[in-house]
């Protein structure tokens, strides 16, 4: 245990200075879990390789963020967010097969490998880092990708919080109309919530709901990834089989399963049956919050700039010709049903 302290202790440092900093600002443009990253990276540029943080490091970007997920369930109701967002789930249906569709051609002919093409496409695709922080594990990214991932989708969001609210009332929308498209658009929640009020109150109210209804499909698309994951994991056990060493492949699916998601789908249930006072639920997010900027200040802490030069502008690339695709997608759509 006392291996982990000095990681542990500067990871929860850099996220009260995170915090501190996100609550600073005049308007949440950027999440705690941004600056926790981005600070950690800072660091790491002077401290290098530190063996007696690694342990701590390590314990933060992997178990702690696999508890902060599981806490985060508490804060979604199912029933409710469904019953609001119903609305939005066509546009989120088109966004989402065109996120990971097109991400997965893109992301071949750029030549980026399957983990961080999709860690992209999720995060621009269902809600940004948390999205990000969720999938990672499940299919054993490395920090450098979830730190790359996570920029991407981060530039793309700044861009379009300034953008979003000129074009929308250049197109003449509702404040219906204007939330749902932020809602299924813009990625990270902070921004969503920006970017919707800054086109007027209704209009982030409602792309608030829509992003809630938006951040559930977490829940199908980490399985869908734990399955890949599985069945690559086998074919790499069976590969290992077939060498010739005199040892048979084994594989347990008690090893690779994501055994956090039933914990976060444990607790959204409870939150849907339950009438959990609003005081319990607020500081239980709050706490999952907070866990979640100290495990991505763990994992910026891991990733220096020189190995995220190494994948050049690619993912960069990538990160904008999904987002910019899910754009016009969601605006298409919703013309299609006449809500522009």
């Amino acid at each position: 245990m006392t291996k982990l302290l000095p990681g542990l202790l500067l990871s929860v440092m850099i996220a009260f200075a995170a915090t501190w900093i996100e609550n600073l600002l005049p308007v949440h443009l950027i999440g705690g879990a941004v600056i926790a990253m981005f600070l950690g990276m800072f660091i790491n540029y002077f401290l290098g390789e530190a063996k007696l943080l690694s342990p701590g490091l390590k314990f933060a970007s992997k178990k702690v963020l696999k508890f902060a997920i599981i806490l985060l369930g508490l804060s979604l109701n199912i029933t409710t967010i469904l019953q609001v967002g119903k609305m939005s789930l066509l546009v989120m249906i088109f966004t989402l097969a065109t996120c990971f569709g097109g991400g997965y051609f893109i992301g071949k002919a750029l030549g980026l490998n399957w983990k961080l093409s999709n860690l992209i496409s999720a995060g621009t695709g269902i809600c940004g880092g948390s999205a990000i922080a969720a999938i990672a594990p499940t299919i054993d990214a490395e920090d450098s990708d979830v730190a790359y991932a996570i920029s991407a989708t981060f530039l793309f969001d700044m861009a379009m919080i300034v953008l979003f609210p000129i074009m929308g009332r250049a197109l003449g929308m509702t404040d219906e109309a204007f939330g749902i498209w932020a809602g299924t658009a813009v990625n990270d929640t902070s921004s969503v919530v920006a970017t919707g009020y800054a086109f007027s109150e209704a209009a982030g109210d409602y792309s608030t709901m829509v992003k809630l209804t938006r951040t559930l499909s977490i829940i199908p698309t980490v399985i869908v990834f734990a399955l890949i994951q599985l069945r690559l994991k086998k074919k790499e056990a069976a590969a290992a089989g077939r060498t010739g060493d005199g040892l048979k492949a084994k594989f347990s699916i008690k090893k690779i399963f994501p055994w956090f998601i039933l914990g976060f789908l444990a607790m959204s249930v409870v939150a849907s049956i339950f009438a959990i006072p609003a005081g319990v639920v607020a500081q239980t997010k709050t706490l999952s919050k907070f866990l979640m900027v100290c495990a991505l200040a763990a994992i910026g802490l891991n990733t220096s700039f020189s190995s995220m030069k190494k994948s050049g502008i690619r993912p960069m690339v990538h990160g904008f010709i999904i987002s910019a695709l899910v754009v016009i997608v969601a605006l298409l759509v919703e013309m299609a049903i006449g809500l522009v």
